[in-house]
């Protein structure tokens, strides 16, 4: 029998910066970005596979996940990188096997739209979650929603930061996600259970 293939879960998460946008670092719950990102991790990595575009921050607590389960699971994984920020690779990014650098593409912002455009457009997505964050959280929020406007979408505002920012600008948003620190169970609960 062959083997089935692996549903696709998007990660759009940062460590807000004091010295880039005070909008977002002033709400920004450091401990629960990190919690989030570890429980999102545990509990869809063992049967589905993460992508997301690699965030110094965010991807060092994957590689940490990952060590952690075990699992020879690297096809579990899958990280966009832009070449753009190639010189600032954290050293973690040496660690996956399943990663697409995309080209240079002008300047910063034109290269991280590209990055951007081919990691929405290359995949079907089940669901995109979004933690913490500055304003690529708002543009990757923006674009996926565009590319895969039929998949689950959870925007935790416990974390703060953009995300809290897109959870106020929606409607239809559940309270959980707004006010659960119990990661774990409101991804069981609004990811898990629904896919």
């Amino acid at each position: 029998m062959a083997k089935s293939e692996l549903k696709n879960i998007f990660l759009s998460a940062s460590i807000p910066l004091p010295e880039r946008d005070a909008k977002y670092y002033e709400t920004a719950d450091v401990i629960a970005i990190r919690d989030a990102v570890l429980a999102l991790c545990t509990s869809v990595l063992p049967n589905y596979r993460l992508v997301w575009g690699g965030h110094p921050s965010i991807t060092p607590l994957i590689n940490y996940v990952l060590l952690k389960l075990n699992m020879d699971i690297q096809d579990h994984v899958l990280l966009y990188q832009s070449k753009f920020f190639e010189e600032y690779y954290p050293e973690d990014n040496d660690k996956f096997k399943n990663i697409i650098q995309t080209p240079i593409s002008g300047g910063r912002e034109t290269s991280l739209r590209l990055m951007r455009e081919l990691m929405f457009g290359d995949k079907k997505f089940e669901a995109g979650i979004f933690i913490g964050g500055m304003e690529g959280i708002e543009q990757e929020y923006s674009m996926f929603k565009e590319f895969h406007p039929k998949a689950i979408t959870i925007p935790l505002a416990s974390t703060g930061a953009a995300a809290k920012m897109i959870y106020d600008n929606n409607i239809n948003m559940n309270e959980r996600f707004l006010h659960d620190y119990a990661f774990s169970s409101v991804f069981q609960d609004f990811l898990i259970d629904k896919l």
